[in-house]
């Protein structure tokens, strides 16, 4: 059994976790050592994710399955165009993949754009990441790619966008 909750400044740790070892499934394949160390060192550090929750930067929502933490998604508004929200992250262990809660994040995600009194959704996907498959699926098509750099590195990027 599962459920969905909000995290709290309490979830940092477990969040970080979650994100430690779905990054090594999702992006070793893809990107070299030291840029996925460097990427969660940048964008998981204790600061980071404790300043988007404590001021709600980005809203993160966890799937609990038998009192455990094992997916989590985030989002907010866009900076550039607050009409339309951001899906920044969407991550579910590796023994959970296939038991729909990625889907049930993105609903869930969905569904709070929607009471939001907006339209649209977007994200970025690596374009070498076979998890653009699943976004297709999810409703989303490329709407364009961006090279976003991080430190030293880049995320070369496609922009997914759903319409809702």
């Amino acid at each position: 059994m599962y459920f969905i909750r909000k995290a709290t400044p309490d979830d940092v740790e477990t969040i970080r976790n979650i994100a430690e070892i779905t990054w090594w499934a999702a992006y070793g394949p893809i990107l070299e050592k030291e840029q996925i160390e460097f990427m969660l060192d940048e964008i998981y550090s204790i600061k980071k994710l404790a300043s988007q929750l404590t001021h709600d930067t980005q809203t993160y929502l966890l799937v609990v399955e038998d009192n455990k933490p094992v997916a989590f998604a985030a989002y907010s508004p866009r900076d550039e165009d607050p009409e339309i929200n951001k899906l920044h992250k969407l991550y579910c262990l590796p023994e959970t993949q296939g038991k729909g809660y990625g889907k049930i994040l993105i609903n869930e995600v969905v569904n709070k754009t929607i009471e939001a009194g907006k339209h649209t959704l977007d994200l970025n996907v690596n374009r070498y990441n076979k998890a653009k498959n699943f976004y297709e699926k999810m409703g989303f098509a490329v709407a364009y790619e961006e090279d976003v750099p991080i430190g030293k590195y880049w995320m070369n990027d496609y922009v997914m966008r759903k319409e809702l």
